[in-house]
């Protein structure tokens, strides 16, 4: 089984402030581009599973990082006390049930289509109360799901970014060998390359993807 962490690397981080220094900073659009990107997926997909509509779950995380910006000067990060990714998974529990309240708030006429998706597909009346399913942030199973999604967010940007870094071709066999999980021959053979060049690919790029998550989770300290 090929593996995205099967390779090391011992190239340092550059050293710059965190990115919630820089958050903490104020009127720094660049950091902010960089939560959204980071955090953005994560918490639309949370809102989502707990059964909000496309329009509601981008409000979850607009007003999620509204949040974030008013709390984050208070916030002192001590993993040992609160790690940021628990205290993220909060405020994003928190909006989403500030949706559902809305959600009930409203007429039963203003309620769009009558109807709200659930996670399964399935439908139910948009005044049948949901908020009660959504999980306690404190619950054991809910926090170990958040930190795999949480994990997975970080690994999609990641890749991503280094996507960008890179000639297409070698992302090309990166994405065919290690994300796709197809053999070396049949990438080989795809793409009209020696296998030798697929390994090099790989280790290149693991390398790369491995240096910009540590990057990133330094950006948490």
């Amino acid at each position: 089984m090929t593996t995205i962490m099967g390779t090391a690397t011992g190239d340092s981080i550059p050293t710059r402030p965190s990115l919630l220094n820089r958050l903490k900073s104020g009127d720094d659009p660049q950091s902010w581009r960089e939560f959204y990107a980071t955090y953005g997926r994560l918490i639309r997909a949370f809102a989502l599973k707990a059964g909000l509509t496309e329009d509601e779950a981008e409000e979850v995380v607009q007003e999620t990082a509204i949040s974030v910006a008013k709390n984050l000067p208070g916030f002192a990060y001590d993993p040992k006390v609160c790690a940021f990714k628990t205290w993220l998974l909060n405020l994003t529990v928190w909006r989403i049930k500030n949706q559902f309240r809305r959600r009930h708030r409203q007429p039963a006429g203003q309620v769009t289509s009558g109807k709200n998706p659930r996670p399964d597909g399935s439908e139910e009346t948009g005044r049948t109360s949901t908020i009660e399913r959504v999980p306690d942030p404190a619950a054991p199973e809910f926090g170990a799901e958040w930190d795999a999604a949480y994990e997975r967010s970080l690994l999609e940007t990641a890749v991503e970014r280094v996507r960008d870094q890179v000639e297409p071709m070698q992302f090309q066999i990166f994405d065919l060998y290690v994300l796709k999980q197809q053999s070396a021959l049949d990438v080989a053979r795809t793409l009209g390359i020696n296998v030798a060049r697929v390994y090099l690919a790989k280790y290149r790029l693991s390398a790369l993807l491995k240096k910009e998550i540590r990057r990133m989770e330094s950006n948490l300290a």
